[in-house]
């Protein structure tokens, strides 16, 4: 072999191994969360790493359905969930690996599955959004269950399709039961104006469409980063006294038992709970979602994580979410 052809055979194994490296050095990573927050995380992480993330987004409930369906001939190794009942529901499958202690510890074990099979990461609160002009000298109400009461009639405005309404009828259905849970869905019916997301609730009554409406915290603030202040004709009100309005969504992720890159995503988890990314979550004008990590603070621009206050619901009491839209079709909703 002459010396031009060893180079070049030389160069060629160099490529292939270094190919084989790169494809062994990366994980496939079924995503929940917003594109442009698992964007900024993953970015970063195969910075620090040098481990690749290949990303498939999607809403929640579609994505887990979709690992139910591919089972042990999914591509996936890890699953980051937007909100808990969708890993609640892998986990009451046994699809998904036992964490480490070490991954495990850094997050308060409420916000996390109770067999150690996903941690949480990070959270936000369920509010009410209320135009500032049109729901002047209004009365809030005292409970999210208020809002099925006929003087709400034509003056809300809900979500039901999107993946982040279904864990507030788990919630609802946890602690106040089924029946009660269905009707409160009716009277929502009967009273709101439906749109397919949050997005389009919070800009509906920004703009004056509708009084009030229900929403995660987090839509709201990033509206207000989108117009500025003087754009902002609405304002956010919290739920008090441990109400089922003022839930806590926690977004986390697991790793599937049929991972093929098990280590690579066992890495990525511990990254998702170190102060490193915890930092990055409460310091991007992106995501405006509570870091999990108890060290960490919020964002200035969100009510301090302390100062919340939840209903008495762990992931395990919350559930699933398969009842839920299964009520919502009962109601009329979907």
């Amino acid at each position: 072999m002459n010396t031009k052809k060893l180079i070049a055979a030389l160069l060629a194994g160099g490529l292939l191994a270094a190919s084989q490296l790169s494809l062994a050095a990366s994980l496939v990573l079924y995503n929940a969360q917003h594109p442009q927050t698992m964007k900024l995380l993953a970015d970063d992480f195969e910075k620090m790493s040098g481990i690749g993330v290949k990303i498939r987004s999607g809403e929640g409930p579609e994505l887990a359905a979709q690992l139910l369906a591919e089972g042990k001939a999914s591509p996936a190794d890890v699953y980051f969930a937007s909100n808990s009942p969708e890993l609640m529901l892998l986990e009451g499958k046994q699809m998904l690996a036992k964490l480490p202690a070490a991954t495990l510890s850094p997050i308060p074990a409420r916000y996390s599955s109770p067999q150690g099979e996903w941690v949480g990461v990070m959270a936000r609160e369920n509010v009410l959004v209320f135009n500032t002009k049109l729901a002047a000298g209004a009365q809030m109400p005292a409970s999210l269950m208020d809002l099925a009461k006929p003087q709400w009639k034509g003056k809300l405005a809900i979500a039901p399709s999107d993946g982040d309404f279904l864990p507030l009828v788990s919630a609802v259905r946890a602690l106040k039961g089924e029946p009660a849970t269905l009707a409160w869905l009716k009277g929502l019916r009967d009273n709101a104006q439906t749109f397919d997301d949050n997005e389009g609730v919070v800009a509906a009554v920004n703009r004056g469409g509708v009084a009030v409406g229900v929403i995660n915290n987090y839509y709201w603030t990033r509206l207000q980063m989108e117009l500025g202040s003087k754009g902002m004709h609405s304002q956010l009100y919290h739920f008090g006294n441990a109400d089922v309005g003022a839930l806590i969504n926690v977004s986390g992720a697991g790793i599937l038992k049929t991972a093929r890159n098990a280590d690579a995503a066992h890495k990525f988890l511990a990254y998702l709970v170190s102060p490193r990314a915890q930092q990055l979550i409460a310091k991007s004008n992106i995501t405006f979602e509570y870091p999990l990590l108890p060290s960490v603070a919020p964002a200035p621009q969100l009510k301090p994580f302390n100062q919340l206050n939840p209903p008495p619901l762990d992931m395990q009491k919350l559930g699933d979410d398969s009842q839920s839209a299964k009520l919502l079709r009962q109601a009329g909703l979907l």
